[in-house]
């Protein structure tokens, strides 16, 4: 740390030409720093726009903003604290950027998601190509730490076109305590610059959200054989299937792989229909998962994700040969201007896709036979219809009054869970139908009787009983936090003793 770079250098000599001290101060933090090479020195205080420039007034206050308070890892109250800090900023950047937002930030809970669908483990290679600030990366590293392994030894990479974008993501890095992140800055797909004794690099997983419909010329282009499934010359030079044939390509043969796509590469023809052919029948596509729509910053149109291994040995046996399909976009919440997916959602899909079974208007198990009969369009509402089922009428109930049995029963399972008696509303009328009891002559009054019912009355205490039982067993652990800091420890606990604790009651 030079000392024109020292805050206390700062404060007390910087009161005029203020902006190009600071300036100096950066070029010199620079100079010391090859980590920091190329991502601090574009930064100018004393940029003029128009005819004006921020006054030195300004700049002082803001050092003096700064200066309230020491920003040390030892002054806060988590030492990714930092980071974190970058990373909300970031994320408020792309949220007033608009359309420009979408090309440097992935939300962070479909990060997340992703994250857990390729489950990185400790000591692997982890890639991104198209790395924009970086959030996928740190999310993988974030996933091995909560999982209570060694995130030290993870070797992170990640490239980028966009020279700004690129120092964001550097700066990303540093800020959450990853100083040895590879991160270069170039076109992928033009010119990949992560190389290995004159091959390019492999990796363990590969994590990305390219841009969607990016052009790009055959021209110069480096590595060609990276797109062995054949190039996408006819759909107006769009590079989104060159972007997953470059991610297999660095892919090791057991590794995996996950990516954001538009959902025109999933029924397109021409040479995309042949490409996708081709990780079909290579068995390489291992699910094709919809996501709901204007989940991403710059379109809102949904996308969806494709996951994919390095061959076909790797997929488990009981996998080969097949796709999963999953339908979730009817899976999210509505936000102000963007939409975005909860926990629950999340957990839904990992946990389909960790099953890999048929779930009825949700999920589907294909077979590359059945692709291939309907000549490899992928669209996903081809396998997995997620409209609801039409509300079931009955004519003669309409006419004549009375509940029919039928759909009494179909409701069995929650009412059981719930420990409500139907009894308790409903009365024979004949062999098909049920009548409301005579007491009751309002709705209203079927609410006060619900809320009463002894069953429910009691299935309700005992799930709060089970839930002040574990809370009074877990409680001292949080207390005793600050000591211990075990956060991942005490994390992965709650996890598994809340849900063991409260499931049995079946209300959950």
């Amino acid at each position: 740390m030079p000392d024109r770079a020292r805050w206390s250098y700062i404060e007390k000599e910087l009161h005029s030409d203020v902006g190009n001290g600071l300036n100096k101060a950066l070029g010199a933090l620079e100079i010391e720093n090859t980590i920091l090479e190329g991502v601090v020195s574009h930064i100018d205080f004393n940029k003029t726009v128009g005819k004006t420039r921020v006054p030195d007034q300004k700049l002082r206050d803001l050092i003096r903003h700064f200066g309230k308070y020491r920003l040390r890892n030892e002054d806060f109250e988590f030492p990714d604290l930092l980071g974190a800090a970058y990373e909300y900023l970031i994320r408020h950047f792309a949220d007033s950027a608009g359309k420009k937002g979408g090309e440097f930030y992935t939300p962070r809970d479909v990060a997340r998601l992703m994250a857990r669908l390729l489950k990185p483990q400790t000591g692997m290679r982890i890639y991104d190509p198209c790395v924009g600030s970086g959030g996928m990366l740190i999310l993988s590293k974030e996933y091995v730490e909560e999982r209570r392994s060694n995130a030290k030894n993870l070797r992170l990479y990640g490239q980028e076109a966009n020279g700004g974008v690129w120092a964001i993501c550097k700066m990303n890095m540093i800020l959450h305590g990853i100083a040895d992140a590879d991160i270069e800055n170039d076109d992928t797909l033009a010119n990949p610059l992560h190389i290995e004794g004159g091959e390019l690099m492999r990796f363990d997983r590969v994590i990305s959200n390219p841009p969607f419909s990016q052009n790009y010329s055959r021209k110069g282009l480096k590595f060609e054989e990276r797109f062995s499934y054949g190039f996408c010359l006819e759909n107006g030079k769009k590079g989104d299937l060159m972007f997953v044939q470059h991610m297999l390509a660095v892919l090791r043969p057991q590794g995996r792989m996950a990516t954001v796509m538009p959902h025109g590469v999933l029924f397109r023809g021409r040479v995309e229909k042949e490409i996708r052919q081709g990780f079909i029948e290579d068995d390489l596509l291992e699910a094709v998962i919809g996501l709901p729509p204007n989940l991403f910053y710059g379109t809102g149109i949904p996308a969806c994700i494709l996951v994919m291994r390095g061959s076909k040995d790797a997929k488990p046996e009981s996998r080969r040969g097949k796709v999963l399909f999953i339908n979730a976009d009817a899976e999210y919440q509505a936000g102000r201007a963007q939409n975005f997916l909860k926990p629950e959602h999340i957990e839904k899909i990992v946990s389909t896709f960790e099953a890999f079974v048929d779930v009825p208007g949700y999920a589907a198990v294909v077979t590359k036979e059945q692709l291939a009969a309907n000549d490899y369009n992928c669209n996903i509402r081809r396998y997995v219809d997620n409209s609801p089922p039409p509300e079931p009428h009955d004519v003669r109930a309409h006419l004549l009054g009375g509940i029919p049995k039928a759909e009494v029963e179909a409701k069995q399972e929650p009412f059981m869970a719930h420990g409500f008696d139907t009894k308790a509303v409903f009365v024979e009328r004949n062999q098909d139908y049920f009548d409301f009891l005579s007491m009751l002559s309002e709705r209203n009054q079927i609410k006060e009787l619900v809320e009463t019912h002894p069953g429910i009355v009691e299935q309700e205490k005992k799930l709060k009983n089970a839930f002040v039982e574990w809370w009074e067993a877990h409680e001292n652990r949080l207390l005793k936090l600050p000591g211990t800091k075990d956060v991942m420890e005490i994390r992965n606990d709650f996890l598994t003793s809340f849900t063991e604790a409260l499931r049995p009651i079946k209300i959950l």
